[in-house]
């Protein structure tokens, strides 16, 4: 798997794992604020609120009720007791219903008109829940025994008359109520106070006609809890206040199993991601101080000294594995040591040609220095006394001056050559010649040349046109440089044969000399732009470039050039050239 896939599947299952951590932390957070509002619902609207969720929550299908067993247990720890009536009457679904005997099995119409008028069914306080989410319409039923109601009715049967507390017991029903801190309100069919006993801090409060009903339907918002008998006979209504008693906070029970789920869930992802994120920070950590400490050797130029060998351990096993931690970036690692030794190797390189460059300038100054010592002495003996000196001597002195100032003048022209050829392809100006003439004129000319007699020239061109791409000019300056060394590093009487013809679909020019050739260590210098070869015996006979702008020129022709000598067998350099 390539670098730039492992990365991506790292990084991409890194962020799917933390972005599940935030779906399971939101999740979680919506939960808890979901099931906050509905126990706070439940609370408020205890036991109608519960009846409610319950309702809603059933699943109904084929005379088969079905509700979530965490209701059913809620409803037997409250001692509560719930029936699902269906359109019949039958009790299709009951739950705690064993405990309490007096509850028939099905109920008639009169039975269910009377308990959704009284809110009663016997001695049981009763809130229903008439549901049509189905095809047929259910009623729940939510009964439990109300201690208050009991006490309520108990008192009207032992003190009431005529549907008011008989005088002589209001004085002892007064105490009563004064030690639980209740009020008992008796109230005629048209809503007026007959009669008021018990803590008097509820009349204070004032509840109006409907608060009346909201305490009944959500006791939790208020301090006070009711209960309420009606006289048929007389039409008298009971109401008794007593203080709300808090107890510990009611849940959904479906919402509390949901919660505990993801609060596990969420927690578990936790522990997890905590080793895991110290794992990823180990993991990509540790390479990027590695690469820092490169970097900043690097920038000391200690590039042989990148890869340590402390860092050589921690990248690699005994057994030459890589470490997991560093996997990941193996190209990356393998790229840099890549990079490290080249830039070592070109550090030495730069060092090297530095040395050289100072050995080449050196001999250049004392090449320099020599001819311009002898035209300055020349000088000198000319300007003193001239008249003294006889005609062959101020000829052998004026030869003498001009050689010199040749010397001088193709080491210039040297100088200006190779700033030339550095700017590579601009200054080439290729098309279409004919190589075998251009070759041939230039043998010509060493051919004609009065001072080159004792060494002989020999040609083999190709019978028809040979056509390649080239710049005339510069050509023309590499057979000079060829014929020319062949000419200055050999002794007279060599025999310099110059060959040209196609190989391969391309154009080959050969120049081979049975001269002295070259040992080992000049071949391999000899396009060395600052080595000047050592059986070169007269040192100012040549600036040391001529064989490096061979190569450039050649090089800047897409050509290639190659050398073959030995140590007095001759040399045979052949350069091959694009059509």
């Amino acid at each position: 798997m390539k670098i730039q896939q492992r990365m991506a599947f790292h990084f991409t299952y890194q962020l799917i794992f933390y972005a599940l951590l935030m779906v399971a932390i939101t999740l979680l957070a919506c939960v808890l604020f979901f099931q906050n509002m509905t126990s706070n619902e439940i609370r408020r609207n205890f036991p109608v609120g519960v009846l409610q969720q319950i309702a809603q929550e059933a699943h109904y299908k084929d005379g088969t009720i079905q509700i979530t067993p965490e209701w059913d247990k809620l409803i037997e720890e409250k001692g509560m007791w719930l029936q699902v009536i269906s359109a019949e009457g039958e009790v299709i679904y009951a739950v705690n219903t064993t405990p309490h005997h007096t509850l028939p099995a099905s109920y008639s119409i009169a039975q269910l008109l009377d308990i959704q008028e009284t809110r009663t069914f016997g001695t049981y306080a009763v809130h229903t829940q008439l549901n049509f989410a189905f095809q047929d319409p259910l009623l729940y039923m939510l009964g439990y025994p109300s201690p208050d109601l009991d006490q309520l009715v108990a008192w009207f049967d032992a003190y009431g008359q005529h549907g008011i507390v008989r005088s002589e017991a209001v004085s002892h029903l007064d105490r009563r109520l004064l030690e639980t801190g209740s009020y008992l309100q008796v109230i005629d069919p048209e809503s007026q106070i007959v009669q008021g006993i018990g803590d008097r801090t509820y009349v204070q409060k004032a509840y109006r006609q409907l608060d009346i009903l909201a305490i009944q339907q959500s006791p939790s918002n208020y301090d006070t809890n009711i209960v309420a008998h009606r006289d048929k006979l007389s039409g008298m209504t009971w109401i008794l206040y007593t203080p709300h008693a808090a107890g510990a906070p009611l849940k959904h029970p479906v919402m509390e199993k949901a919660t505990r789920g993801l609060v596990w869930i969420t927690v578990l992802i936790l522990l997890l991601a905590l080793p895991i994120s110290i794992w990823h920070g180990y993991r990509y950590g540790q390479p990027l101080i590695l690469f820092a400490g490169w970097f900043e050797r690097m920038g000391r130029g200690q590039y042989d000294q990148v890869l340590t060998a402390k860092d050589m351990r921690k990248v690699f096993r005994r057994n030459g594995m890589m470490r997991i931690c560093y996997r990941l970036y193996k190209e990356v690692i393998q790229s840099f040591y890549q990079m490290a030794h080249q830039l070592a190797q070109t550090e030495k390189e730069r060092e090297r040609l530095e040395k050289a460059q100072a050995e080449w300038m050196s001999g250049i100054s004392h090449d320099l220095r020599t001819p311009l010592a002898t035209i300055q002495g020349y000088g000198y003996m000319l300007e003193s006394l001239p008249e003294q000196w006889s005609h062959e001597e101020m000829r052998i002195m004026g030869s003498t001056i001009r050689e010199k100032g040749e010397y001088m003048l193709e080491l210039i022209s040297d100088f200006a050559m190779i700033h030339q050829l550095k700017q590579g392809d601009s200054i080439m100006e290729l098309r279409k010649m004919d190589l075998d003439e251009l070759v041939r004129c230039s043998v010509l000319k060493y051919v004609n040349d009065v001072t080159m007699s004792g060494y002989q020239f020999l040609y083999i061109g190709d019978e028809r046109p040979l056509l390649a791409k080239a710049d005339e000019t510069w050509l023309r300056r590499l057979m000079d440089n060829l014929l020319s060394n062949a000419v200055k590093h050999n002794p007279p009487g060599v025999v310099v044969t110059v060959s040209v013809g196609m190989m391969n679909d391309k154009a080959y020019i050969r120049v081979i000399d049975n001269g002295k050739g070259m040992d080992e260590e000049t071949l391999n210098h000899l396009f060395n732009r600052y080595y000047r070869g050592t059986n070169t015996e007269e040192s100012t006979d040549g600036s040391g470039l001529g064989m490096s702008i061979a190569k450039t020129i050649v090089e800047a022709h897409g050509g290639e050039i190659h050398v073959q000598s030995k140590v007095w067998q001759g040399t045979k350099i052949e350069i091959i050239l694009p059509c």
